[in-house]
């Protein structure tokens, strides 16, 4: 593939992908590309990776270092990858069941406008709605999840008169950038590799190599391949092994890549995919964690104007993996659950990524306005492993005079399901967590049993306040997911909106019809935008449903497949002019 000129960062020597090989159940069989310097179509139902070749090194290595790259070369090609071969995969980190069918990597497209519309787009949808996922460029040679692959970020551009527009791009990472040069996977797959002997075999190959100056990890090794946010004129996407990547939307709908982002020097450490918009006072916050060393975890803020905050630390006791939060007007909750690091179980040959069945969950309850972070109050709460938090709220009692947290979210049972390697199947129960704040006691009431409700949200002028409504996506059979659910707190009732036979979606994103919230009742005053996938008629498109009464509006239909991906968000023609260049 040649890389388009509006990229500069990506010019391989040699066009990036020159074959595609289909990773997919089906017959198909895709030939070569016979003019690689064209942009490759993406055939319907197929996947576009790179196969790994020989690495190419740049020229100006001295003498030791040509030697000391061929040497290493050697004792991967001849030792390690024969080794993992081998080696029996379980189907979390099995390339044949991770990246096949629709969550196979397609190649990226650049904008394709005129596209078909059916019904209509309404007027608070005239924006372009992005949405992140993982997206491997190269055929992995071992163990590979899901969470590993390259970042592309889908864009889909709404305009009046019913104009639509579609576009995928990689997004640029420092990782992605090298890993092309050279023509192959340099940087371990922190999931699918690093667990076990072989693990720590390829820990220390990339160690060697970035010793010797073969491949450069100062600038990050993240992926970018999960969370996005719009904040202060910036989409930001975001994985929680990194700092964020500044991508620009420009007036094509295009996608370019600017780079990654500090926050103008002022953040050195990775962020968390899930950063929280406080829509009242414009703050963004967001989470440190390090799962090598003290302090393990950190907590800070950026204002409106994307000035930061002093970074309060957390005390806990043991690395803990946490990849949600939640906040209320005046607290950030903080979990500290049983999915823990420990890179010693490397040693004895298992996964850095542990469940602790001896440690009990709890929550953080961190005031905003906490100077230093001493004063964070940890609530247990038992049997509780929420990957994902939709909201959180304060509520006072007035007889007792105590304040009270509630927290709704996504519990999964079994809790280390997403990284076992038994092969379970997620269970994820949307519960409703209260905390006494003057008690310290708490409970858990699970709201909706017998669906599997994973990955959605709240409308988001709600957040950190008090919702009616959540928007999760039916996730039956895991991990795809055949429709959304409507689910109203108080009463417990679900209203869906099913994709029908053969049909998948993914995270369905909430977008407002008004844009400041101004009465009681118009919470669900808006629309559910998501992308579909129809498995039997190999098509994709993005569906648009009316939340008040659940009802399709309007489908958009894209030009090439569009793969099962995880999280979105909508940025308005207003916030498009706004953006910073």
């Amino acid at each position: 593939m040649q890389l388009q000129p509006s990229f500069p960062l990506l010019q391989p020597r040699s066009p990036l992908l020159t074959c595609k090989f289909l990773v997919n159940p089906s017959k198909k069989t895709i030939r070569p590309n016979p003019h690689p310097s064209r942009y490759p179509k993406v055939e319907r139902g197929g996947s576009v990776l790179v196969p790994p070749r020989e690495l190419n090194y740049p020229a100006h290595l001295n003498p030791f270092q040509k030697l000391a790259a061929a040497a290493l070369d050697k004792i991967e090609t001849s030792m390690i990858m024969p080794l993992e071969k081998n080696h029996v995969l379980p189907k979390t980190v099995d390339p044949t069941v991770q990246i096949s069918g629709n969550f196979a990597p397609v190649g990226e497209c650049p904008v394709r406008h005129g596209l078909k519309v059916v019904g209509h787009i309404p007027a608070c949808l005239h924006g372009v709605y992005v949405r992140n996922g993982a997206n491997p460029m190269f055929v992995p040679s071992g163990g590979h999840h899901l969470f590993d692959g390259d970042g592309m970020i889908h864009a889909i551009g709404l305009g009046p008169g019913n104009e639509a527009s579609y576009s995928c791009r990689y997004t640029r990472t420092s990782r992605l950038i090298q890993e092309a040069r050279l023509g192959r996977c340099m940087f371990p797959k922190p999931i699918g590799e690093l667990h076990g002997h072989l693990g720590l075999a390829r820990l220390g190959l990339f160690m060697a190599r970035s010793g010797l100056g073969l491949v450069d990890g100062s600038h990050g090794t993240g992926v970018a391949n999960a969370g996005l946010v719009y904040f202060n004129g910036r989409l930001l996407a975001m994985s929680e092994d990194d700092l964020p990547y500044h991508v620009k939307i420009n007036g094509d709908a295009d996608l370019e890549t600017v780079g990654r982002f500090d926050f103008d020097d002022q953040i050195d450490c990775p962020l968390i995919a899930h950063p929280k918009l406080d829509p009242v006072t414009g703050d963004l916050h967001t989470l440190n964690y390090n799962v090598l060393k003290k302090p393990y975890l950190k907590y800070f803020k950026l204002d409106k104007f994307g000035r930061k905050s002093r970074d309060l630390h957390v005390d806990i006791e043991q690395a803990t993996i946490v990849h949600d939060f939640a906040i209320t007007e005046n607290f950030v909750i903080i979990p500290d659950h049983q999915m823990v690091f420990k890179l010693s179980e490397m040693i004895r040959g298992g996964s850095p990524v542990v469940y602790n069945k001896k440690k009990t969950s709890r929550f953080g309850v961190l005031s905003q306005n906490d100077a230093v972070g001493s004063g964070i109050r940890w609530i247990d709460v038992p049997d509780c492993f929420c990957f994902h938090l939709w909201n959180a709220w304060e509520e006072d009692n007035t007889e007792t005079g105590d304040k009270t947290v509630v927290v709704i979210g996504s519990c999964m049972n079994p809790p280390d399901s997403i990284f076992n390697e038994s092969g379970d199947t997620l269970r994820s129960e949307l519960s409703e967590i209260r905390m006494n704040l003057r008690t310290g006691e708490s409970t858990r009431r699970v709201i909706v049993s017998g669906m599997n409700l994973e990955a959605g949200q709240v409308n988001g002028q709600y957040l950190g306040r008090k919702t009616r409504f959540v928007y999760l996506a039916i996730a039956d059979p895991w991990p795809k997911c055949s429709g959304i659910a409507k689910v109203d707190l108080r009463t417990g009732e679900v209203t869906e909106f099913m994709y029908g036979a053969c049909r998948f979606g993914g995270e369905p994103f909430f977008v407002p019809e008004n844009k400041r919230m101004n009465r009681d009742n118009d919470e669900d005053e808006g629309y559910i935008m998501g992308l579909v996938r129809d498995e039997e008629k190999e098509t994709s498109e993005m569906a648009i449903v009316k939340a008040g009464n659940m009802k399709q509006v309007g489908t958009v239909r894209l030009p090439t497949r569009v793969p099962y991906g995880f999280h979105g968000t909508f940025v308005s023609q207003q916030d498009l002019h706004r953006q910073v260049v």
